[in-house]
C-alpha cells in the first residue's frame, strides 16, 4: 500500500519466479521472491518432501511477501514462522548493493545472522529477491473435533501434545458463529461433523514415521481425549480428499468475512493458558458495546494466535457497524491481549494501520533501537516509508 504522498513506486517481483535449485540430500531449495507459495510447496513435494508453510492465499501470495511479513499460517505449531524455514537470503539494499546470503547451511555462526533483519521487516530495510528454504518429509493425519468449550478444547490440545509431541502440526479453533458463517459461504447445510457444537477444532498431525504408525498414534490419542470428555465428537479424514475438504472449511472463513462485510479484524496472540479467559472476557466486553454481534473467532490457538473478528449483526449495515463500533472494539480487543502479556499483531504485521499503536505497547528503548537499524540501512527512508515504525524523535 503506497502512502498518501502520491510519490511512491510500487514494485512487482512476479517475474522473479524461478525455483533455482533443489537439493534432495541437503533437503533444501533455492527459490526467487516471485515464486508463489503453492509453487514452492509443489517443488518440495516433487522432491518427496513438504514445505510446511500453509496459508489460505497460497495460490497467489509470493515467497518474497511471505518473508517480508514473516508469515505464520496453520503449521507454526510444528514448524515455526517463515523465519524458521529459511537458511539464507538474497537482498537488494536501499543503496542498490546486493547482499548474497544464499547459504544452504544449518550451522553457520560466522558473525551476525543478518537474514533476520529483513524477515518480518515488511520491506522497510531492503527487497528480498531470493531465499533458501528447506523442505521436510511427512506422513499426515487430519480430524475435525467438536467441543463444548474453549477450555475443553485447550485441554485437548495439552493432552494431544503430551501424547504426540511435536507431531501435532496444527490445532485450529473455530467458534460456532464462524462455522455457521463459512458453511453459508460454501453453500453447505452441515459441518464435517454430524452434530453442532459451541466450538470446533481442526487438528493435523504430521510425522516422519510411516502413515500406518502415524495413524495408530493419532487414533489412540484422540480416543483418550474423547474418554476424558474434552471433545464430544470427532471425524477423522479417511483420505486426502476428505482432509482437503476439512481444511477448506477452515481456510474459507476469512473470505466468508470479506464477502459478508462488517467484520472488525483483530489478530492477537496471548499465552496458551490465557486463551479461554481472553475469549470469554473479551467476548462479553464486545457484546456489551455492540449487542447481537456475531463472535467470529478462529485461529491457530496451538501457538497462541487468535483471530478475534467480531462481525456485525445480520440486520445491521456493514458501514454502520464499523463506524459505530469498529474503533472501540479494536481498542478493547488489543487492550485485553496486552493485559494478558500478549501482542496486538500475531502474524499480520504492523503496516500503517497499527503503526502508532506501537508507541503504547513497545518501550522507547525498543523503538529507538529499531529506528537506529532503519537509519543505518536506509538513511533516506526510501523503503516502504510510513510503515512499521511510528514517528520518533530524532534522538
Amino acid at each position: 500500500m503506497p502512502d498518501a504522498r502520491g510519490t511512491a513506486v510500487l514494485l512487482s517481483l512476479t517475474r522473479l519466479n524461478q525455483v533455482r535449485a533443489v537439493d534432495s540430500l541437503n533437503a533444501t531449495m533455492v527459490v526467487e521472491a516471485g515464486v508463489t507459495l503453492h509453487a514452492a510447496r509443489a517443488a518440495a513435494e516433487k522432491a518427496g518432501a513438504l514445505f510446511p508453510l500453509r496459508i489460505g492465499s497460497e495460490g497467489g501470495c509470493q515467497i518474497g511477501g511471505n518473508l517480508s511479513t514473516n508469515a505464520g499460517g496453520t503449521a507454526v505449531l510444528r514448524y515455526g514462522n517463515m523465519r524458521d524455514l529459511v537458511l539464507g537470503l538474497e537482498v537488494v539494499l536501499p543503496n542498490g548493493e546486493i547482499w548474497n546470503g544464499l547459504r544452504e547451511l544449518r550451522k553457520d555462526n560466522a558473525g551476525y545472522d543478518l537474514k533476520h533483519l529483513f524477515i518480518g521487516a515488511e520491506d522497510t530495510l531492503g527487497i528480498i529477491t531470493a531465499a533458501v528454504l528447506y523442505p521436510i518429509p511427512r506422513a499426515k493425519c487430519v480430524a475435525m473435533l467438536g467441543s463444548g468449550s474453549a477450555d475443553h478444547a485447550l485441554e485437548a490440545f495439552g493432552l494431544l501434545r503430551q501424547r504426540l509431541g511435536t507431531d501435532v502440526t496444527a490445532f485450529e479453533l473455530i467458534s460456532s458463529d464462524a462455522m455457521t458463517l463459512v458453511l453459508g459461504h460454501l453453500g453447505r447445510q452441515t459441518s464435517p461433523l454430524p452434530t453442532t457444537h459451541p466450538w470446533y477444532v481442526l487438528v493435523e498431525m504430521s510425522s516422519t514415521s510411516s502413515q500406518e504408525m502415524a495413524e495408530a498414534a493419532f487414533y489412540s490419542a484422540l480416543g483418550e481425549v474423547a474418554d476424558k470428555g474434552m471433545i464430544d465428537d470427532a471425524v477423522i479424514a479417511s483420505n486426502e480428499k476428505q482432509a482437503t475438504d476439512f481444511w477448506l472449511v477452515r481456510e474459507e472463513i476469512s473470505d466468508a468475512q470479506t464477502r459478508t462485510r462488517g467484520s472488525v479484524r483483530c489478530d492477537i496472540s496471548v499465552p496458551l493458558s490465557s486463551i479461554p479467559r481472553f475469549i470469554r472476557e473479551t467476548s462479553a466486553k464486545v457484546m456489551a458495546v455492540a449487542p447481537a454481534t456475531r463472535m467470529v473467532i478462529y485461529g491457530h490457538v496451538g501457538d497462541g494466535n487468535v483471530h478475534f473478528n467480531p462481525l456485525r449483526p445480520a440486520d445491521m449495515a456493514p458501514e454502520d457497524y464499523l463506524t459505530r463500533h469498529g474503533a472501540a472494539i479494536t481498542k478493547l480487543v488489543d487492550d485485553a491481549a496486552m493485559a494478558l502479556n500478549g501482542s496486538i499483531s500475531a502474524e499480520h504485521g504492523i503496516g500503517a494501520a497499527k503503526r502508532d499503536e506501537l508507541l503504547h505497547v513497545r518501550s522507547q528503548v525498543e523503538l529507538k533501537l529499531a529506528w537506529r537499524v532503519k537509519r543505518a540501512l536506509d538513511p533516506a527512508n526510501l523503503m516502504n516509508p510510513g510503515k512499521v515504525l511510528p514517528h520518533m524523535p530524532a534522538d
